[in-house]
């Protein structure tokens, strides 16, 4: 049947009789299918030629603009902000900043904020004296001291404590510090990024992070956008993950079906691109020949038994919303056909005519 034949790769199904310039249509479709095929070989290309210490891969137009933000700011000292959520690569971005800047030459160390409890977090920062506490058998440099003439990054900084959000801002308005148990002022050279996964306006309302250390980090804002928000990144970045772990495992995987590249650029990659790397990482383990298939994909992934949902504007969408999105995908992978739409979401045609009347969709 037309269903079967599209469940197992037809480009199309065109019913008898048909138009000419339905067929036009189709086979225009189809070329463009073929014209996507060879980008992506010449993004394959592309990777070959890639150079740099830091590799942040995308075709993105706001991506390219984040990356010429951190060029531009790179002969300043000015601190940076990076949000973004879980997996966007932050300390990816963090350490872009760091490499294009005048401090390339000088250390870059990272700190998450939110992994210590105040007093060990206190001590990996500043340092301590010799004798300061029990234990402290010899005098300690914090990552304050240690990243002078260069860099820190401090992850998730509004997981911070309140006291110790104090301490930083002083250290970032004096340019000094003082080790646990000290009492002379050690001067330090540092350029901050700092990054955060969650709303910072809300923490600030809320009271947990502090206004005044904001201004003091926020001199310039990067927000890097998840995954769902720059498909075209997903083959790229698929055919970079692919390569860096054939190289790694010592295999000769080196191509991607076509029914792995639709089912990866129709996912929202909730883990965004930290969970496209770990699916190509298991893609190239498993495959026992050079293309990685449907059937090296982690099972939930390619039963397609994973639903993901994303706030659209700060709101959780309605079972309504859901239900209009997955219509119009459905309607847009059969080019438009309904007879066939209908067969595919298990209802008659005159139940879709009414359900695209009700959303305010195209009914003729």
């Amino acid at each position: 049947s037309a269903v079967d034949a599209m469940r197992h790769g037809a480009f199309h199904y065109i019913a008898k009789p048909f138009k000419l310039d339905e067929v036009r249509k189709v086979v225009k479709e189809a070329i463009s299918k073929v014209v996507l095929k060879k980008e992506n070989q010449h993004l394959r290309e592309q990777l070959e030629h890639y150079q740099g210490k830091v590799k942040i891969i995308t075709q993105d137009p706001t991506m390219e603009r984040l990356l010429e933000t951190a060029r531009q700011i790179g002969p300043t000292d000015c601190n940076v902000l990076i949000s973004g959520e879980s997996g966007t690569g932050k300390e990816l971005f963090a350490r872009y900043t760091h490499y294009n800047s005048r401090r390339a030459e000088g250390p870059f160390f990272a700190i998450n904020c939110g992994a210590f409890t105040e007093e060990l977090l206190s001590n990996e920062l500043f340092g301590h004296e010799k004798g300061s506490f029990t234990g402290a058998l010899a005098m300690k440099k914090g990552l304050f001291e240690m990243a002078s003439g260069g860099t820190l990054f401090l992850d998730e900084i509004t997981e911070m404590p309140p006291s110790m959000q104090v301490k930083l801002l002083r250290v970032i308005q004096e340019k000094e510090m003082l080790r646990v148990g000290g009492t002379e002022a050690v001067k330090v050279d540092v350029r901050f990024v700092a990054a955060t996964n969650r709303n910072i306006q809300d923490a600030i309302k809320e009271g947990s992070f502090r206004q005044d250390l904001y201004f003091r980090l926020n001199v310039v804002s990067l927000r890097i956008p998840p995954l769902s928000e720059r498909k075209d990144d997903i083959p790229l970045l698929s055919y970079y993950f692919l390569k860096k772990y054939a190289v790694l495992m010592k295999k000769s995987v080196s191509e991607l079906s076509q029914d792995v590249i639709g089912l990866l650029m129709n996912y929202d990659f909730p883990g965004n691109v930290r969970e496209l790397e770990n699916i190509m990482e298991r893609g190239v383990a498993l495959a026992s020949g050079k293309v990685i298939e449907l059937a090296h994909l982690p099972e939930d992934l390619r039963e397609l038994n994973i639903r993901t949902f994303r706030k659209k504007e700060g709101k959780m969408p309605s079972l309504e919303e859901q239900e209009e999105a997955y219509i119009k995908w459905v309607l847009n992978e059969v080019g438009g056909n309904k007879t066939l739409a209908a067969q595919i979401l298990g209802i008659d045609r005159v139940s879709l005519w009414r359900k695209l009347k009700k959303y305010g969709l195209e009914v003729e």
